[in-house]
């Protein structure tokens, strides 16, 4: 069969350096780190004090008080990033086939906040169990998609993708496949996430995957630095509008990029720690490659997992030396995990949504807060380090990698 094309045709974000697309996207530019002291609750007893959140929110600022309550905060950004996606994408929604419309919304963790709260409420009370009657649709990850569905009465494919920090990019192959399967037309996909909080950050603490560099928190996110000791926690949300081409070319639609390829593959190694060569990662940039029918050699960005991870950052640089060869000497590589921090399942989705604008812009966004050289990785190169960069980008590869050894890539094409 013919596969029909696919391509992006709204934006929308909620982030730790923004409150929409472009607000984010100038900070991103610019090298604006998120991290800042955390106000979400005393973290005085933690190790780590500090994370990657949404400046100033403020729920009622977009909904009412008594909805607010209803839906966990990791929805609420949900809800936000659609909303903005769908206003940007300029579709009428009176104009479309909701029969063939969806949504595919991703979480890695979904409500952990309402769940810590209810249980410890419970357990600090006389242990009679006085529940919520929310609790429950508050805290599964497919409530999401649900609450956009039902909002904007979109009624095809709905449901969640839940793959740990490679959720979201699974929640954009999907549509993706759906679309150029004929089975949609229109699909709304991204992805949210809302951790920061005592056992969220207390559970990352604990195996070691965050930092603790309290004394330098503004750059205590540093991907590929000698210094680098993990990531630092983000929160937030990010969505994006796919279509079929030729229905958003009959709508006159402004087209961001085409998405041409995906990948996925799975380490088969440790349930945290990636494989040391970078084998998944070799294989699911193979894949996307592969399946968008390019050269190796066509790729001119690549927006990495790049957690600052002290194994990651390194399985992940060999890797791309493994596939492309000398190429890899000539893409421009960098980590916005830098700056936003690590959105978990959200991670996917925003930063495929960096890659749309670094393509449209011709501007490669700069991995910050880089010190010192690891003797481990290639000074050769090109890791876009402190400043954005000027570049005509005609494919940009996005990395998503998560625990359980998921693994993730898709490419997006300069729409032209």
């Amino acid at each position: 069969m013919t596969l029909k094309r696919v391509v992006v045709t709204g934006l929308g974000t909620i982030s730790p350096v923004g409150s929409n697309t472009e607000e984010t996207w100038e900070n991103v530019k610019n090298g604006v780190s998120g991290s800042d002291w955390i106000t979400h609750y005393d973290a005085s007893k933690f190790k780590t004090r500090f994370a990657c959140e949404v400046k100033n929110y403020d729920p009622v600022k977009y909904f009412d008080r008594k909805e607010a309550r209803k839906i966990d905060r990791f929805t609420q950004f949900a809800l936000i990033a659609a909303d903005e996606a769908i206003k940007d994408s300029g579709i009428k929604l009176e104009g479309i086939d909701m029969e063939r419309t969806g949504v595919i919304w991703a979480s890695g963790i979904g409500g952990v906040e309402t769940f810590y709260q209810e249980v410890k409420g419970y357990i600090e009370g006389d242990y009679t169990p006085r529940f919520s009657p929310f609790f429950i649709q508050k805290i599964i990850s497919d409530i999401a998609a649900g609450h956009i569905s039902m909002k904007y009465g979109f009624m095809g494919p709905n449901y969640c993708t839940v793959s740990a920090c490679a959720s979201s990019t699974n929640a954009i192959i999907d549509a993706y496949n759906i679309i150029r399967l004929g089975m949609a037309e229109t699909m709304l996909s991204g992805g949210s996430e809302a951790a920061i909080n005592e056992i969220g950050m207390g559970g990352f603490q604990s195996m070691m995957a965050i930092t603790s560099n309290n004394e330098e928190y503004k750059t205590a996110s540093r991907p590929f630095c000698k210094t680098r000791s993990g990531f630092v926690m983000g929160e937030g949300g990010a969505a994006l509008m796919l279509e079929e081409y030729e229905h958003a070319k009959a709508r006159g639609a402004k087209i961001y990029a085409e998405v041409v390829g995906a990948g996925m593959s799975a380490d088969a190694h440790h349930l945290t720690a990636p494989h040391p060569e970078g084998k998944g990662a070799a294989i699911v940039m193979r894949n996307a490659i592969k399946d968008a029918g390019i050269n190796y050699d066509e790729i001119d960005y690549i927006n990495v997992h790049g957690t600052a991870t002290p194994r990651g950052d390194i399985s992940e640089l060999l890797a791309i030396k493994e596939i492309f060869g000398e190429h890899a000497y000539d893409i421009n590589i960098s980590s916005t995990k830098s700056i936003v921090g690590h959105l978990l399942g959200a991670a996917g989705a925003i930063e495929s949504m960096f890659s749309i604008l670094a393509m449209r812009d011709g501007i490669v966004p700069p991995t910050i807060n880089h010190q010192e050289q690891d003797p481990d990785i290639d000074p050769k190169l090109n890791l876009t380090l402190h400043k954005a960069q000027k570049i005509e980008i005609k494919y940009a590869l996005s990395n998503t990698f998560g625990f359980g050894g998921h693994n993730t890539s898709v490419i997006f094409k300069k729409y032209e």
